[in-house]
């Protein structure tokens, strides 16, 4: 097999088990026999388990990050489109940390919170690129900090909820009331110059 190969083998294995069992009740040995490979192979493409999860979740958000841009079409004003983008990116930070991660592992381990730091700056880079790049986003300097605060602020208190909610209603609960009661004026702070 060619390294691209093996690797999206892993990874397939890897998603259909962790999504199947969760992060943690799934081990390297079950990713290696479910991708019908050597448990040492897995080591050879990926440092661990959780890079296995870091590189799935990675493949995910950039196909995610890809098809909003691509797929956005402005509404009538400015506030509305940032509002609505910034929902969707939201959307997407939820899909990750209750599809991919899990719960469990957020509230649980003991690296949790460094991974999804890291994740969620990998993120906060994608959109801030992929927002800049879309038409009828204005150039202007600090128009562009002002986006970049919107999304980090943004992106920053959607992964807290991973950290604060107790279940799935409490997380829906806190978007809602992040999408009524924050992000509205997030909004409209990043497009008054």
């Amino acid at each position: 097999m060619e390294a691209d190969k093996i690797k999206d083998s892993i990874k397939r294995a890897a998603q259909d088990l962790f999504r199947k069992f969760g992060y943690h009740k799934t081990s390297v040995n079950e990713i290696a026999k479910k991708a019908k490979i050597a448990k040492a192979t897995i080591y050879k493409y990926f440092d661990s388990k959780e890079d296995v999860l870091h590189s799935l979740l990675m493949d995910y958000i950039k196909v995610s990050v890809h098809d909003l841009i691509n797929s956005n079409t402005p509404e009538e004003d400015e506030e509305a489109h940032l509002n609505n983008l910034i929902m969707k990116t939201c959307r997407l930070s939820y899909t990750v940390c209750n599809e991919f991660i899990g719960w469990d592992f957020i509230r649980e381990s003991a690296n949790s919170q460094a991974f999804l730091k890291n994740l969620s700056n990998e993120l906060e880079e994608m959109l801030v690129t992929a927002f800049s790049q879309l038409s009828g986003i204005r150039k202007h300097e600090t128009y562009q900090q002002r986006l970049r605060f919107l999304i980090k602020c943004s992106k920053d208190i959607v992964f807290s909820f991973a950290f604060t909610s107790v279940s799935d209603s409490d997380v829906r609960k806190n978007f809602v009331s992040f999408q009524k009661e924050i992000l509205p004026y997030l909004v409209k702070a990043a497009i008054t110059i």
